[in-house]
């Protein structure tokens, strides 16, 4: 039998704790949120299974930890593009737009066409969205891609964007001037100029996303003998 949707919720909400509600405060979460650590969804959303229609209930609750249940259950191919969008135009959180990102917005059949609206886009959430997948594709397939129009804007943007894209386009950033060895000096030059996340505290096991630091370190693993393909996060 499939679970419902207030029974999901109040599983989650049982799984909630005020330490979990106060560290998701710390990283912008609102009110709308039980406290519940990541593992104790993907937990739950293995105990569900795919179940779309309920997952379109929970996503709309607003909820963190229902969103992050949704995201998890939730079959990427049957949203339009159109609904894709307006999911992304309603994250308040980092941390359900990490999972979205991951989980969704990458497996959808349309996310290029998505990409490249929200490239244009001014709602900081959706220019979140699109920087990632510019990032996502200048790490593994740049054809068609600009690199120099992209560095034009980053340098001209960067500094002043929104806290939700400055991250993503950071993120560009730094993929091109690690993939690309024609456009590294003048990635570095630019991370170097701006400044932005020089002194950003970064968790332990993590390198820094300041460009110059996160692009030397990547680098470094890649060319290090029998290390091809390691890869080095930034912290957030």
């Amino acid at each position: 039998m499939s679970m419902t949707a207030p029974q999901a919720l109040a599983r989650l909400e049982a799984l909630g704790t005020e330490k979990v509600r106060a560290q998701n405060r710390k990283r912008g979460a609102g009110d709308a949120q039980f406290g519940v650590l990541n593992g104790d969804v993907r937990k739950l959303a293995k105990e569900t299974g795919r179940d779309h229609a309920l997952a379109l209930e929970l996503w709309a609750t607003g909820i963190v930890e229902a969103r992050l249940l949704a995201i998890l259950i939730l079959e990427p191919k049957r949203l339009s593009a159109a609904e894709l969008d307006a999911m992304v135009r309603s994250v308040d959180f980092v941390g359900v737009a990490d999972w979205l990102d991951s989980y969704v917005v990458r497996k959808h059949p349309e996310k290029e066409a998505l990409r490249q609206a929200w490239m244009a886009d001014a709602d900081p959430w959706a220019a979140r969205f699109g920087w990632s997948l510019t990032a996502e594709r200048v790490g593994k397939d740049s054809d068609g891609l600009d690199l120099g129009a992209l560095l034009d804007r980053i340098e001209r943007e960067l500094a002043g964007a929104a806290p939700e894209a400055q991250w993503t386009m950071n993120n560009t950033l730094a993929g091109i001037g690690i993939h690309h060895l024609e456009h590294r000096t003048r990635a570095l030059a630019i991370g170097e100029a701006l400044g932005v996340y020089r002194d950003h505290t970064t968790p332990r096991g993590c390198t820094s996303p300041f460009a110059p630091i996160w692009i030397g370190e990547m680098v470094r693993r890649l060319e290090a003998p029998g290390r091809q393909g390691d890869v080095v996060r930034s912290g957030s």
